[in-house]
């Protein structure tokens, strides 16, 4: 596995090493020994899936402290335009984003911490896993709306389908009133 650190400070790209021959491939999607050999305390204690078709855009979700998740994402069919956006004050990208292609194909996974929210577009009939690093709780979740235009986020679909409670979601601006 490779580990390459993206713009966003503490949000990683994890690249497999994938064996493929005549019959298929085979990779390690997740190694604990690798994931604390480099430098990564973080357990993860629940994991989650979904199945989205073409054309859905969920997010941009996170929970609150003190029940914020750290996720490692990854498509296990299909392809989608992932997202990480930067929820923490303090840090120097605060209310800066980063896209991600992520697929069955390449493998490719992403490390979201906790302090940022998380969405993604799914350019085809997609299954999306979730390691988590907390568990779920209703009260603590949070959002922000997909199209917000504080980040005019390019999500490479014309017709997006999205759902009614992510259509309601506040701005960024409303929840953060930011000066970047």
């Amino acid at each position: 596995m490779k580990f390459s650190q993206t713009s966003l400070p503490d949000v990683w790209v994890i690249t497999p090493s994938i064996y493929g021959d005549d019959r298929g491939h085979f990779f390690e999607s997740f190694n604990d020994e690798v994931w604390k050999a480099q430098g990564f305390t973080e357990s993860f204690i629940q994991d989650n899936q979904s199945f989205s078709k073409k054309g859905v855009i969920r997010g941009l979700h996170f929970q609150h402290a003190p029940h914020s998740q750290g996720k490692l994402v990854r498509v296990i069919q299909g392809k989608v335009l992932d997202v990480a956006v930067d929820l923490r004050p303090e840090s120097p990208t605060f209310g800066k984003f980063e896209l991600f292609e992520l697929s069955a194909e390449n493998g490719i996974m992403v490390y979201i911490p906790e302090g940022f929210a998380h969405g993604f577009a799914a350019l085809e009939d997609t299954i999306f896993q979730y390691k988590c690093t907390n568990t779920y709780h209703k009260q603590s979740e949070g959002g922000l709306r997909w199209n917000d235009p504080f980040f005019s986020i390019p999500w490479g679909i014309e017709k997006p389908i999205v759902s009614e409670k992510d259509q309601i979601l506040p701005t960024f601006e409303a929840i953060f009133k930011p000066t970047v």
